[in-house]
């Protein structure tokens, strides 16, 4: 089954009265991977947010992270999703919207089903659907320093 998101965005009209700006199913699908697909549902930059204008911030070109700013991404993964070990200069908030996938760290492997939210701090890791349907996470990456432990610096990679 294809990723399909329905995006609602609030705003306000001319007046300052509360209104939905986009209703919609979400166009902007893409994969950069066998077996992955994704759709940026918003984007911010600067802290704090400023949530002034009509830009669709869903459009923003952007890579896995905004520097200064945050993602809201919605990935779909099928089962055997061709692996991609990577890490991140963020803090993600991760939701499983349904399906199942493990979670390969360096020496630990974690499996998550619908239901679950996880974490992650800047760790190498992996996704892997053992399973026979598609997972769908829900991700909001939010920029940081990349991890310092034992005066090295784990960069971004993958």
């Amino acid at each position: 089954m294809a990723l399909q998101v329905r995006r609602v965005v609030t705003g306000h009209d001319n007046s300052g009265r509360a209104i939905v700006k986009i209703d919609e199913i979400a166009q902007n699908i893409t994969s950069s991977r066998a077996g992955a697909s994704a759709c940026v549902v918003w984007t911010t930059e600067g802290f704090p947010v400023d949530n002034t204008g009509e830009e669709d911030a869903g459009l923003r070109r952007t890579g896995t992270t905004l520097d200064n700013g945050t993602v809201f991404r919605i990935l779909e993964l099928a089962p055997g999703v061709s692996p991609r070990n990577h890490r991140t200069d963020s803090i993600d908030y991760a939701v499983v919207m349904s399906g199942e996938v493990d979670m390969e760290l360096d020496d630990t492997t974690v499996h998550l089903k619908a239901g679950d939210v996880l974490v992650q701090r800047g760790t190498i890791h992996n996704w892997v659907n053992r399973g026979t349907e598609p997972c769908v996470i829900a991700f909001v990456l939010i920029a940081a320093n990349p991890v310092t432990v034992g005066g090295k610096v784990l960069h971004a990679q993958g």
